[in-house]
């Protein structure tokens, strides 16, 4: 790889955490993907080599369970999920160059090839270990028949990980209480040889790769605890008949752990890729092979020449692609990772997902409701930083589309074009202004800078930005008022609002495909939009198109009132089977990003967060005492109010959603606590400058005890 900023000379490749073929896809699944979709059509967007590839996770536990209870094999069942998720991602606009799956052959011989190295190379060593064993039905136990209690928390756990508290890998045996989930019974542990890749060989060299490694903070510095102590040997066979054979001799009866032909899956996809396409088109081993130290060359400098791996991830998977990945591929002889981008979860209007209660917004659900897919991608990719989690409700979404794409992009957008066409037939003759030039590069620039920094959000909003210029612009010049008078002037200004929609349409195409393709057909454009690099920003429009259609619609109330009928009709009655004892097991994602089932409430509280932030992140906080100078309601708003805010240095205009719960003509002269740091936002087409604090469902507003000065620090 290479540590220069993006565009490089290196082919990249961008992945996402395998969806385990056991379940449904809901929008908490789709966050990553649609994420790791827009960065790689962004990375192209600057002009970088990139693949994008991806695959179902086959093989383990649950798949194995889950067919025999529906009578049929593993295989069938899985390839059946696999076929579903195939059809469904480019529903959601995610085009994955190659998207393979864990059982395929490719794969399988890949996986088989890392083992070997791996062996020849003095990795892997056998070991007698406790295994948990059923003795009522007298079978081994992989991992997913066992649930205890970690070892290191205390909390409830499934056999190899601890899901519900620290997130650890678990070993074999280490779980405590062991007990049986075919018998409810306690399970008891014997003896058995299996097969460890000793990752202690590779402790040295995992603490330079997170020193290299880019992407989120959370994937850089969570690992480090894993790694500065002992670390702990990966065992990589399992007692179970699905899955991919361990290559050694003798060894007939175990198949590997899911997490060692799973990650594989990503060359093995790429290598598909390749193959159809040619390596003249794509080289899946310049990426991968090419540059890399071979087993037993030294493994402490990084590659120079290999590609940019990158990959898009939930959290709860960051130490399998932060510790056991880099060593497997070292152990092969292939390229370390460059970025792991690792994302928060998706709660539902303030409570974590429950797949067993039906609570959840399922990907057919969103389909079926007609909404387009950039609405929802807009909504994952641009709510919140990347690793924070996000809350979903269709209030929120309503908010977000009708005053950020409907309110800004698609306003900007149709008034333009639409004066352009009836009063010009298209591009006006004049050259752009310079104002409008200069800020069409800072754009530019600003997205450049925002994917070098790995904020597809950021780098979303350079587009967004450039409409609320443009809307602006147009205010301020008024050409209809000019169209009579002062023609030349009027072709000026539109002449320049066309190009920052045609650029717009550029810089948004990463998080808005399909709506972008639209407008770039409805400016007169040839080809695709998804064709073009960052460059066409600049290049003229044609000088004729036709009138334009809107780009979006305005979500109306009616319908967010049904969306919650339905979902809390649902709710209910999932509710009603779980309690009369008909309650089915959430789906577990193995190997890909899984999603947090609901926690434990007390009296109607939502859970403390077990994510913890350190005192430095929690001092990047800028929370102040502001004094509201004004408050009014946003036209067409139903709960967004506009207010005035002294924070003593400055006064701030915040939006916030307290409308139809306080009396905005008392709140001037309140003391009220803010959040001053916060990025602006747009709601409702009027950008808020901060964030105004409150709890709970009545927004009880945030105030100090004694007479706090506007602009005083909260700490």
């Amino acid at each position: 790889m290479s540590r220069d900023d993006y565009p490089t000379d290196q082919p990249a490749v961008v992945t996402c955490g395998l969806p385990y073929a056991n379940g449904d896809l809901h929008i908490g699944h789709l966050r990553t993907y649609v994420s790791g979709d827009a960065l790689a059509r962004s990375l192209r967007r600057l002009g970088q080599r990139t693949a994008f590839v991806s695959g179902s996770d086959m093989h383990g536990t649950p798949v194995a369970v889950n067919a025999e209870k529906a009578g049929v094999t593993p295989e069938e069942f899985a390839l059946e999920w696999h076929e579903k998720y195939e059809a469904t991602f480019p529903e959601f606009g995610v085009e994955f160059d190659n998207y393979g799956h864990t059982h395929d052959e490719t794969n399988a011989e890949l996986t088989r090839e890392f083992v070997r190295e791996w062996i020849d190379g003095d990795h892997v060593y056998e070991k007698e270990i406790q295994v948990a064993w059923d003795p009522e039905v007298d079978q081994p136990l992989p991992d997913r028949y066992v649930e205890g209690t970690c070892p290191y928390c205390g909390e409830r756990a499934r056999g190899d990980e601890c899901d519900e508290g620290c997130q650890r890998h678990l070993e074999p045996g280490e779980i405590e209480n062991p007990t049986s989930t075919i018998t409810g019974n306690p399970a008891e542990y014997r003896s058995r040889d299996h097969e460890f890749l000793r990752l202690a060989d590779f402790q040295e060299y995992l603490k330079g790769f997170l020193g290299r490694l880019e992407g989120t903070d959370n994937a850089r510095n969570q690992p480090r605890e894993w790694i500065e102590g002992e670390l702990q040997d990966l065992c990589i066979t399992r007692d179970m008949d699905w899955g991919i054979e361990y290559p050694g001799e003798g060894k007939e009866d175990l198949v590997l752990y899911v997490w060692v032909d799973a990650p594989i899956e990503y060359v093995a996809s790429t290598k598909q890729y390749s193959d159809r396409v040619g390596s003249d088109e794509f080289d899946w081993e310049a990426a991968w092979k090419e540059g890399a130290p071979g087993p037993g060359e030294p493994m402490d400098d990084p590659s120079a020449e290999g590609g940019e791996i990158l990959h898009v991830i939930g959290r709860d998977i960051i130490q399998h692609h932060t510790v056991f990945w880099p060593a497997m591929l070292r152990g092969a002889g292939y390229n370390e990772p460059r970025a792991v981008m690792a994302s928060g979860f998706v709660n539902l209007d303030g409570k974590a997902f429950s797949t067993s209660r039906n609570r959840a917004i399922w990907a057919d659900d969103y389909l079926d409701e007609g909404f387009e897919s950039d609405l929802l991608r807009y909504y994952l990719v641009t709510t919140g930083g990347f690793q924070q989690d996000i809350d979903f409700s269709w209030e929120r979404f309503q908010e977000r589309v009708n005053g950020e794409l409907v309110g800004n992009v698609g306003n900007f957008v149709y008034r333009s074009l639409l004066f352009a066409s009836r009063n010009f037939e298209g591009t006006p003759e004049a050259d752009p202004s310079e104002e409008v030039l200069s800020e069409i590069n800072d754009a530019m620039e600003a997205f450049r800078a925002d994917l070098n920094e790995y904020s597809i959000r950021e780098a979303s909003q350079a587009g967004v930005r450039l409409s609320r210029f443009g809307n602006e612009y147009i205010q301020r010049h008024e050409p209809w008022k000019l169209v009579d008078e002062e023609p030349e002037e009027a072709a000026q200004v539109i002449r320049d609002c066309v190009q920052l929609a045609k650029a717009a349409a550029v810089l948004l195409e990463p998080v808005l495909p399909d709506t972008t393709e639209r407008l770039w057909a409805q400016l007169g454009e040839e080809g695709s939009v998804h064709d073009v690099d960052l460059t066409a920003c600049l290049e003229d429009p044609p000088a004729e198109f036709g009138e334009p259609e809107a780009l979006f619609e305005k979500i109306e109330d009616e319908r967010v009132e049904r969306l919650n009928e339905r979902l809390e009709e649902r709710v209910a009655a999932a509710s009603a089977d779980s309690d009369s004892g008909d309650e089915t097991a959430d789906a577990e994602d193995e190997g890909g990003d899984a999603s947090e089932d609901e926690g434990t409430e007390t009296e109607g509280l939502e859970p403390v967060t077990d994510e913890r932030i350190d005192f430095e992140e929690f001092q990047s906080l800028d929370v102040r005492v502001g004094e509201v100078l004004a408050a009014e309601g946003i036209e067409g708003a139903d709960d967004l109010a506009r207010l005035e805010v002294d924070i003593g240095v400055e006064t701030r205009q915040i939006v916030a959603g307290i409308k139809r719960l306080h009396d905005l003509d008392a709140l001037p002269g309140t003391r009220v606590v803010i959040l001053a740091n916060l990025e602006p936002a747009e709601l409702f087409g009027v950008e808020s400058n901060g964030m105004l604090l409150a709890a709970g469902e009545d927004a009880d507003l945030l105030t100090t005890l004694g007479d706090s000065e506007p602009g005083t620090k909260v700490r």
